[in-house]
């Protein structure tokens, strides 16, 4: 009876280890009853081990339980259907291919464009045009109340229009179809399926010993565990080959799993390791390329050229397949890094802006977590606007304005561009990398928060981001209510600093008397006497005008008071003559330091 009842207990255990074995024997799966048929060369990435497909074949069942496939860089779509005869496959976007034309780039893929009756588009590039054009091709699928968008040859002179991205070597019918056929050479199966046979590898360790086998076993659903008769017939089937070799082995066998099961969950038991583990579970078809820590120190080269250091980890330069270059950041052991872990993947995951960082990958070996970047080469915008020394890097106020306006347009992303609002709480220079051309790129999501679009106020148990460029309504909300509004505030905040050269606190000036110099700007912007203006030429002085009053524009006290990052943006496109000065931002104060006092006493003020 006890024994009995021994079994009862470990009936989950063993259903799952019987199934999971079986599901291991290669056998083909798919995602759901109309969704074609995974084997090799594919295999599914999380159900079956690695000899079961070929290195670059790995595919996903995402929560409709549709077939995704992964193409670099982290370009998710739709397998619709799979020709293993000819070799082809058939994939789409479900929602709009061309927003994530940016990213799509075959030359580390495993597959090629299938033109057969199509052609490649070449220097082309898509626009946004705020008046319409017949005479060009319209994305329909691109939406937006206010502009248009197109794919022109950049040949060609439009007016009225911003080039959004370039559009090169790409199928034309990617432009009105949302999907386009690939093909793969390697592996040969070809000669394999005209014999009516399957193909597989004879030796899982070469890559090159291809054989034709004759099985066809049953297929079964990725879905199986909701399938009361498709699960009792694995595990009937799976019993009976595993019966030849006595219950009592099996037995044995099933007790080993179950002490090393329970081992294992006593290893990694603890609550914040459970959390980002659970995470990667749920995400795991959606989200970046998941490395192991291997492969984290094969990217590096051991970790041998380190590019930064600070309280979060190191960073360290890579590359991918001897190609692209990438920053790999590792993080500390500390407490909290679970929380930043997964705030940083589940955001910064599902973004892709032109104005956003963009995640390779991650690692999450056990304790051991890092996260993998693209490498932008002019740093942080930090090192641009307060380096001092031969090392400083000068440039021109039309320059510093696009830099701007690349931020606020990421930022605006993340309040209205995306199915969720995200919220950064911690805008500041240090996460505003510079590519190659110097183009903006917001990172760091690790404070961030998602919100319903509908939501109008977050609720925080305690302040986060950065002093000086933390809002008000953070530290107390005597001063209001913490949303979108913050991160306006902290963009304000970086304006000005990007205007002055400076940063946000208390300075000298003549050496008599501090000033806090966000209020100084204010008290000085329409001064004959100015000195900052005077340094600098027509044009110059009027971008520096410019980002002066929309800052004081988003750093006003009261969040009510602040713009939109939307009308931040038409503010920045819009000409000097629609802006009009703000109300002072600073509240009153008896000395002439002023707002310098949120700086230094008001940092210990947090909610309870």
């Amino acid at each position: 009876m006890s024994s009995f009842i021994f079994l009862l207990l470990l009936f989950p255990l063993v259903a799952v280890v019987v199934v999971q074995g079986y599901v291991e024997d290669c056998m083909p799966i798919r995602c759901s009853k109309h969704s074609p048929i995974i084997r090799f060369p594919f295999r599914h990435q999380t159900l079956q081990p690695q000899h079961c497909g070929y290195p670059g074949f790995d595919l996903n069942c995402d929560h409709k339980k549709d077939t995704v496939l992964v193409l670099p860089f982290s370009v998710n779509v739709v397998v619709k259907e799979i020709n293993y005869a000819s070799q082809t496959i058939l994939v789409y976007d479900p929602e709009c291919l061309p927003q994530k034309l940016p990213h799509l780039n075959l030359s580390t893929s495993s597959f090629n464009f299938l033109l057969d009756h199509d052609y490649l588009i070449s220097d082309c590039a898509i626009y946004k045009c705020s008046d319409a054009d017949k005479s060009l091709y319209r994305f329909p699928c691109l939406i937006d109340p206010i502009n248009k968008y197109y794919i022109v040859n950049t040949i060609q002179e439009l007016t009225s229009c911003t080039k959004i991205h370039d559009i090169l070597d790409v199928p034309w019918s990617i432009s009105d179809k949302n999907g386009f056929r690939l093909e793969w050479s390697e592996p040969t199966c070809g000669h394999c399926e005209a014999q009516g046979k399957r193909c597989s590898l004879h030796n899982s360790t070469r890559l090159d010993s291809i054989q034709c086998i004759d099985k066809q076993p049953t297929i079964i659903h990725h879905d199986y565990h909701l399938s009361k008769e498709i699960f009792c017939l694995l595990v009937t089937e799976a019993l009976k080959k595993r019966l030849i070799a006595g219950f009592g082995c099996f037995l044995a066998v099933i007790i080993l799993v179950a002490l090393v099961h329970q081992y294992i969950r006593f290893r990694t038991g603890r609550e914040n390791q459970i959390k980002v583990e659970k995470f990667l579970q749920d995400y795991r078809a959606l989200k970046p390329s998941r490395f192991s820590y291997s492969d984290i120190t094969r990217i590096t080269h051991q970790f041998r050229d380190k590019l930064g250091e600070g309280g979060y980890g190191v960073v360290y330069k890579g590359k991918l397949n001897n190609e692209i270059d990438v920053a790999v950041k590792v993080l500390n052991n500390s407490k909290g890094n679970g929380e930043e872990f997964v705030n940083e993947v589940s955001t910064i995951g599902r973004i892709h802006h032109v104005n956003i960082v963009r995640l390779v990958g991650f690692c999450a070996d056990g304790f051991r977590r890092a996260l993998v970047y693209e490498f932008l080469r002019n740093d942080s915008l930090e090192k641009i606007i307060f380096q001092a020394g031969s090392k400083k890097i000068s440039l021109d106020w039309e320059k510093l304005k696009d830099i701007a306006l690349g931020i606020a347009r990421g930022i605006e992303y993340l309040h209205e561009g995306c199915d969720q609002q995200i919220l950064h709480f911690d805008i500041k220079p240090q996460n505003v990398l510079l590519d190659h051309n110097f183009n903006p790129k917001i990172c760091d999501f690790g404070l961030a928060k998602l919100c319903s679009k509908e939501q109008s106020a977050v609720t925080m148990t305690a302040a986060r981001g950065t002093m000086g460029y933390i809002a008000p309504e953070v530290l107390s909300r005597t001063f209001g209510r913490v949303s979108y509004k913050s991160d306006v505030y902290s963009f304000g905040m970086l304006l000005l600093e990007m205007v002055g050269g400076r940063k946000n606190e208390d300075r000298n000036v003549n050496n008599t008397s501090p000033v806090y110099f966000p209020q100084w700007i204010y008290n000085h912007i329409n001064a004959e006497d100015n000195p900052m203006w005077e340094q600098i030429d027509e044009e110059g002085n009027s971008i520096a005008r410019k980002l002066s009053i929309v800052g004081l524009w988003c750093i006003q006290w009261c969040p009510t008071d602040r713009p939109s990052m939307k009308v931040v943006v038409q503010m920045l496109e819009g000409d000097n003559g629609d802006l009009t000065m703000p109300p002072n931002p600073f509240p009153a104060t008896t000395n002439s330091v002023g707002a310098g006092h949120y700086q230094t006493e008001m940092a210990i003020i947090l909610e309870e």
